[in-house]
């Protein structure tokens, strides 16, 4: 630039001379063109090869024309020549992809974090200590081991694997994979993720997945298939910028002709019209306006325990009319838990828990498992029963504290002929018409016992499944439930929960009709489930998303995955996809606006009233568009899904 004639000319200066001087800008603009500048030529002719022209083809197309024409004018041809122009064009073009790849890898980065959550080694419990080890264990590093390997996890450490718990009892930071800051209580038989925290009892966990299979592995995995895939938008934003090639080529054309007829004597100016039309109709924000943005938002879903694993899927749910939830395992936790216990006269409900969980203290059923759950809950101590038997169909049967107990179904009761207290009665009635299961608890031999009292079980509704419901609503989208229960327990949750479309008992391989009859009106439909038997719905929906709990085989059905057993999610991915369409519009809008602006000031449009735009500083409002439209993007980071 100091040895350029042409900016001393506009500045007004003259720059140092001496012999030879006149060919250092040819020299040094042949250097930059060919260190900086050979990356977009390369990059044209890949995209010529494929025919299918786009930015790198039109940066070539300017840079080219302005080498050519420098070159002729430094041997000779009358005219200006545009050496510190096209330095200043290469240098501002790279700017702008590292601008681009700089913001790109920073969203990138952000997921990467995750893998520096695992810890370098475990403390395997093994009976072997090593050297500088606590006794019965010793330091491995987390690639050597093994599923059923068991470590050691004490507090304040990272978790280095996924497994389950074998002993001890602790708080855990699941925040990473789930998005939720508070603690989850751990204790034996409970599941752990690598990179989770440990907050405050040492756990021995037993491996249950190799490395590469835990679930930040999988998180990493998703998030690549989001960021490899290709949304509509990005796909429109590819035509256009095909598009623009011709249109920069028919533009120049135009501009060509149209000045060697208006100023025929003056070819230098003529040339520099054509160079800046090329070099403003550079695609570079069209090129930036979509993948950075879903960049940030599969990076911003991540962190929110929302993966995206199709970019597709994201942009299509803001269009969903209808959300159909699978109540089992979704909206539900796909567990029984008590919802009610009634006692009768001279017995008190934690006494029925008490007894009821003495008794099922050695069943296995689910049943037993509620129960005991609702006991310790509640402080209830689980005594020691004696002479279990397991009553075939009916329940189970005990001695606590040298009396018999019996907790049992209505069969039990009518088989004894025995008249549960009126309140009791009434109590049992209602929780079978709501779909929920009934046992008694019953005192004494079978010849002269008692009820005590009346314990409902149901499979339990997640405690955030309402909140899911009403924020869905509030946006206006229809909530439906599919289940394959009765229609008596399918229609009680909906009431709870207000949902008032309920499609109840439908056998597994009927699901994905389900879904294609809500779509017969036009309605699109975003299905969220968990199980196997959820997949075809899934596939068949127009976004499908998982619940992270759920199988694989739904997982790989969806587009969408929650991390964590969180119906809150769904309302949160409609929040990321109105906003990261509406990000992108902005960005296609701006890129294309300056185009459509900027190419007929290149054009001279405005010679007559003294406003000419320069090739470089047409070089520099690319860059500026490109900043623009990469600072808007940055804004989606700032989105609050919760």
């Amino acid at each position: 630039m100091v040895f350029s004639t042409g900016l001393q000319e506009i500045v007004g200066a003259s720059g140092p001379r001496f012999a030879g001087s006149q060919y250092i800008p040819a020299i040094f603009g042949v250097a930059v063109f060919v260190y900086g500048g050979l990356v977009f030529v390369r990059g044209a002719f890949a995209e010529l090869r494929t025919r299918r022209p786009g930015m790198m083809t039109l940066i070539a197309l300017a840079i080219v024309v302005a080498l050519g024409y420098s070159l002729a004018v430094t041997f000779g041809l009358h005219g200006m020549d545009f050496w510190w122009e096209l330095a200043t064009l290469i240098t501002i073009m790279l700017l702008g992809h590292w601008i681009e790849m700089s913001a790109v890898m920073g969203a990138q980065n952000a997921l990467g974090e995750l893998a520096t959550l695992l810890p370098d080694t475990a403390e395997v419990v093994d009976g072997d200590a090593a050297a500088g080890g606590s006794a019965g264990t010793r330091s491995v590093p987390v690639a050597q081991l093994r599923v059923g390997d068991r470590v050691l996890v004490r507090p304040g450490a990272s978790i280095p694997v996924d497994g389950v718990v074998v002993s001890g009892r602790s708080e855990v930071d699941e925040s990473l994979l789930t998005g939720e800051s508070a603690s989850v209580a751990k204790e034996a038989g409970a599941s752990v993720v690598a990179g989770s925290v440990n907050r405050s009892g040492s756990l021995t966990v037993e491996m249950t997945k190799e490395p590469d299979d835990t679930a930040i592995a999988g998180i990493m995995r998703l998030v690549e298939e989001a960021q490899a895939s290709r949304s509509g938008a990005q796909l429109l934003a590819d035509r256009a910028a095909g598009w623009l090639f011709f249109v920069a080529l028919a533009s120049a054309a135009a501009t060509l002709v149209a000045w060697l007829v208006l100023r025929p004597a003056d070819p230098s100016f003529v040339l520099e019209r054509v160079v800046t039309v090329l070099i403003i109709a550079c695609p570079h924000a069209l090129g930036l306006a979509i993948p950075l943005v879903a960049q940030i938002a599969t990076s911003l879903g991540a962190r929110n325990g929302l993966l995206v694993r199709s970019r597709s899927a994201l942009e299509d749910a803001r269009l969903t009319d209808v959300v159909l939830f699978d109540k089992t395992g979704t909206l539900t936790a796909g567990r029984q838990g008590v919802v009610e216990v009634m006692a009768a006269d001279g017995v008190d409900e934690e006494g029925v828990l008490e007894l009821a969980a003495g008794v099922e203290a050695d069943a296995e059923h689910p049943i037993g498992a509620a129960v005991i759950a609702a006991a310790r809950e509640r402080g209830v101590a689980v005594r020691r029963v004696e002479q279990f038997q397991a009553l075939q169909g009916r329940g189970v049967t005990g001695v606590l504290s040298g009396e018999r107990v019996t907790v049992g179904s209505p069969r039990v009761v009518a088989e004894r002929g025995l008249r549960p207290p009126a309140a009791i009665a009434e109590a049992a009635e209602r929780a079978q018409r709501e779909g929920n299961t009934v046992v008694f608890v019953i005192i004494g031999e079978p010849e002269r016992s008692r009820v005590a009292g009346m314990i409902a079980v149901a499979d339990v509704v997640r405690p955030e499944s309402e909140a899911a419901v009403v924020a869905l609503r509030r946006r206006g989208i229809r909530v439906a439930m599919l289940t394959g229960d009765s229609r008596q327990v399918a229609r009680a949750v909906a009431a709870r929960l207000g949902i008032d479309e309920v499609i109840a008992e439908v056998l597994p391989e009927q699901k994905a009709s389900a879904v294609a009859e809500l779509q017969k009106d036009g309605s699109r439909v975003m299905m969220v489930g968990d199980g196997v038997n959820d997949a075809p719905a899934l596939a068949q929906a127009d976004v499908g998303v998982a619940i992270g709990a759920g199988t694989d085989v739904a997982i790989e059905s969806a587009g969408i995955v929650l991390a964590a057993s969180d119906p809150r999610g769904v309302p949160m991915t409609l929040t990321l996809s109105s906003r990261t369409y509406r990000t992108m519009t902005q960005n296609l809008w701006w890129a294309a606006g300056y185009n459509i602006v900027a190419i007929p000031l290149a054009a001279g449009v405005l010679e007559p009233f003294g406003v000419v735009v320069s090739p470089a500083l047409g070089a520099v409002l690319m860059s500026v568009s490109t900043i623009v439209v990469a600072l808007n993007a940055q804004l989606l980071r700032r989105v609050r899904l919760a």
